[in-house]
């Protein structure tokens, strides 16, 4: 094709709709694509970037006198970002995107796997624990937020089990899940920490003996329910600064009962709701 038919093709996306409704999100759904995502510094290790898959959602609103957007430049934005991702970089890409799309709204999901190396209580043996991490990004007429939420297992032992029961209690599987809007760098690391010390015991991939006599006793020491684990997250979650609103949903599963049980906080610091 010679390059002059090249600037003839047609842009239909551009061309004027006449039926006065604009649509929310237009977009691409469900892209997966390799990232590498920046981990925490700590005593024993200098921090570096951890190489993952990302589901990707990506929208813009489209105003009523628009015929359609240009889902190929989703794409480029991807390509354009084979690089460490983080916060700031994050935002970077939603700029990006509202400005090529010519939108004054755009959304951006990024859901993937995070694993974090952990030590054994007693024994010390490493492995690695994975968590479901999704970074949220929100552009509204130049102003931009941004949202992690994080999914983190821990065990929960049932109070009212151990108060009634002259040997032992039940225990089970807990998914605990902190959706926060933050206002500054915020650590995956820090999240999972501050959850995994509200469950009755935090989880771990690989136990010997000393380990489980220790993660076990320890759960019976600490027991919680939905409703515990929900609100001693949430009081830590008021004491920090760089949060501005968050959500905490406690969820127990594979119990003794034929049901899950679940607990939610949601707050707005700056409303006071």
């Amino acid at each position: 094709m010679k390059a002059r038919d090249l600037q003839n093709i047609p842009d239909v996306q551009s061309t004027p709709d006449s039926r006065k409704l604009a649509i929310d999100k237009v977009g691409v759904k469900a892209i997966r694509h390799p990232m590498r995502i920046q981990e925490r510094p700590s005593a024993e290790r200098t921090g570096g970037v951890q190489h993952t898959v990302a589901m990707f959602n990506m929208y813009v609103c489209l105003p009523h006198q628009f015929k359609g957007t240009h889902m190929s430049r989703f794409v480029q934005i991807l390509e354009e970002h084979e690089r460490e991702i983080t916060v700031e970089t994050f935002q970077v890409m939603l700029r990006e995107m509202v400005e090529k799309l010519e939108a004054e709204q755009g959304h951006i999901e990024m859901a993937f796997p995070y694993f974090i190396e952990k030590k054994a209580p007693v024994s010390g043996v490493k492995s690695l624990m994975d968590y479901e991490v999704t970074f949220l990004g929100e552009a509204t007429k130049g102003k931009l937020s941004f949202t992690m939420k994080v999914v983190v297992p821990v065990t929960s032992l049932c109070p009212c089990s151990k108060k009634i029961s002259e040997r032992g209690a039940h225990n089970q599987r807990s998914h605990v899940t902190v959706t926060a809007r933050t206002n500054e760098f915020v650590w995956i690391e820090e999240i999972v920490d501050l959850v995994e010390k509200q469950g009755s015991s935090e989880l771990y991939g690989l136990l010997k003996r000393p380990d489980e006599k220790f993660v076990t006793e320890r759960a019976y020491d600490n027991p919680k329910f939905v409703e515990d684990m929900v609100r001693d997250v949430a009081a830590l979650l008021n004491l920090d600064e760089r949060i501005e609103a968050y959500t905490v949903e406690s969820e127990n599963f594979e119990s003794i009962h034929n049901h899950s049980a679940y607990a939610l906080i949601e707050r707005d610091k700056r409303s006071g709701q």
